[in-house]
């Protein structure tokens, strides 16, 4: 049977046919499809975990238990993920272990555009990377017996375009493997000095081991064509390669990227004229090649930023070649991003905008588009949990520059569980007189509506317990006169929480309560409402254009709501001081 399926589908797919008990993940774009399709295979065990250390810790335990373990997350989540992933290198897998990480060239939805490549030779683990669909369910398989064969994890790496793009998929029936005895191995399993120790050398014995193989597997493949040219390349990059060149030029198409194929490398650079690199971002290959004392050509003339595609390899091998293009007689407006109509956010966003000396420290989410005109809030994003910890130092400067103003630090509900907890109790214990606001809209929206310990729902929707965000907050230390829970869609109450914040001299808390607008259960309940003007009352005044909610607009000179995209928030009709927005519909 053949299937078209994304590569995130596909990787799901693939585990499900290895006979994979155990999946774990944080969601983050463009990994997040993984987990959503592992969950509805009966077979798998899948939890969103609160981040990524806890889901590599937790597949972990599942591995060294004697399950065949998966876990997924966006590049930069292995970097919270980290310290778990340099420690199971030197203790290795029982069952087969799989580290699954989506790397974002081009930051279509990310902060950096780090090349994850690099964590393979430095945390010593084994890494496989596919270039289709296709490959993503094969590789997976195979990533799960290299895995246990060696007593490795496997770093299994993949971009953005592999996630998303579709392919199809010849499907297979899923393997039984079981579960593999666990035995207790202190000398295995705890990091101790003294175990380490012995562990290294151990490590290094087996990176020679899969050395050969990468110089032996049928994922390392030479494709011979024109000898004139010589490419060496991996995952999307070797698509782009093939597009463009065809049969113009021969390639050594690298699936096994760590450790990588130094006598393939070497015989493939020996048949042909000119060697040449192409791979995204970090020069990983041709570093790797150019230390073997082999001549080659890559980013000399391939870009280091950005993502690739055909044009920009095409343009570097021969110039500037124009192609014939279809064109379509149709001006597109630009729509640069935007908190959604409805969005509960912007009443707490309007409220603090109208405080000039608010510095105002963001977070990973919906909520980073608070920086945008007209709410223009965020001074600063840093990574998830920096909300509320770079609140801390800055508050710490102001004091020591004696500077006027106040800090309001901003995370979202999945955000403050997966790492704005810590940065909570570092302000309540080094006595930060911060304003943490969190932002619960009951789902981790950003990435597609995904449960998170708040919600009360795992993954595959089994009611379980609620983590109540206010407890934590009472138990971490903020005095219950310094917390407020407000409606964002109650401006009156979430001016005066804003108001009590900016005046404590303590560390202070405001919760928002209100779930995303773009929930089903939401949308059906306020489904045929909305706001209209009154044009004979409007005086044309523009504050409800200050809230930022697209479904307002100016036409033919007059403020008008778009009812079709109107959430029925009535933040604009709070703001409005003429009483000129009135409900409509079914209200």
């Amino acid at each position: 049977m053949k299937k078209i399926m994304s590569g995130n589908e596909a990787i799901a797919r693939g585990a499900w046919e290895a006979g994979c008990t155990f999946a774990a993940a944080y969601p983050g774009t463009p990994s997040t499809e993984i987990l959503e399709n592992i969950a509805q295979y009966e077979e798998i065990y899948s939890e969103w975990s609160p981040n990524e250390k806890v889901a590599v810790e937790v597949a972990c335990g599942a591995s060294i238990a004697g399950a065949r373990a998966l876990c997924a997350m966006k590049h930069v989540g292995l970097n919270v993920a980290a310290d778990p992933l340099f420690t199971i290198a030197y203790e290795g897998a029982n069952g087969g272990l799989v580290i699954i990480s989506a790397d974002d060239p081009g930051m279509h939805s990310s902060q950096n555009e780090q090349d994850n490549r690099l964590y393979a030779p430095h945390a010593k683990v084994a890494m496989i990377e596919p270039s289709d669909s296709q490959e993503c369910k094969d590789y997976i398989k195979y990533a799960f017996e290299i895995s246990e064969k060696y007593d490795t994890p496997i770093l299994f790496r993949i971009t953005t375009r592999i996630a998303h793009s579709k392919g199809v998929v010849e499907l297979s029936e899923r393997e039984e493997v079981g579960f593999r005895d666990y035995e207790k191995n202190v000398k295995k399993y705890v990091m101790i000095p003294g175990n380490a120790r012995i562990k290294h050398v151990e490590v290094e014995e087996r990176l020679k081991n899969l050395k050969e193989l990468s110089n032996n597997t049928p994922l390392n493949r030479i494709e011979w064509g024109d000898k004139k040219i010589g490419i060496v390349t991996s995952g999307v990059s070797y698509q782009y390669a093939k597009e463009v060149f065809g049969d113009n030029a021969s390639y050594l198409k690298i699936g096994f990227s760590y450790p990588l194929p130094d006598e393939l490398i070497r015989n493939f650079a020996e048949e042909v004229e000119k060697l040449y690199v192409i791979e995204e971002n970090e020069p990983y290959l041709e570093n790797y090649i150019k230390s073997m004392g082999i001549d080659c050509v890559g980013k000399e003339i391939i870009p280091i930023c950005g993502e690739l595609n055909p044009d920009i390899i095409r343009e570097a091998f021969y110039g500037n070649q124009k192609r014939e293009l279809y064109n379509l007689d149709v001006k597109v407006p630009s729509r640069p991003p935007v908190l959604c109509p409805g969005c509960p956010h912007r009443g707490i966003f309007y409220a603090v905008s109208k405080y000039k000396d608010i510095v105002a420290t963001g977070d990973i989410g919906c909520y980073t588009l608070g920086m945008m005109p007209p709410l223009n809030v965020t001074d600063t994003v840093i990574c998830m949990g920096a909300g509320i910890s770079a609140a801390i130092g800055f508050e710490k400067v102001y004091k020591m520059a004696n500077r006027r103003g106040k800090i309001f630090g901003f995370v979202g509900d999945s955000t403050f569980f997966h790492s704005g907890i810590t940065g909570l109790i570092d302000a309540v214990y080094n006595q930060s007189p911060i304003v943490a606001v969190i932002l619960d809209n009951r789902i981790t929206a950003m990435t597609g509506h995904q449960e998170n310990p708040g919600t009360g729902k795992t993954i595959k929707g089994e009611i379980t317990q609620v983590i109540d965000i206010l407890s934590i907050v009472k138990a971490i230390g903020i005095k219950e006169e310094n917390i407020r829970v407000v409606d964002p869609y109650d401006l009156k109450a979430t001016e005066e929480a804003v108001k009590d914040a900016y005046n404590s001299s303590e560390p202070f808390v405001i919760i928002t309560k209100q779930p995303c607008a773009l929930i089903k259960e939401v949308q059906k309940k306020r489904s045929g409402k909305y706001l209209v003007i009154n044009q004979e009352k409007c005086k044309k005044c523009k504050v409800c254009l200050r809230t930022g909610c697209p479904a307002i607009s100016i036409r033919n000179n007059n403020i008008v709501i778009d009812k079709n995209m109107c959430n029925a928030c009535t933040v604009c009709q709070q703001v409005c001081k003429f009483d000129a927005i009135e409900k409509g519909g079914n209200f």
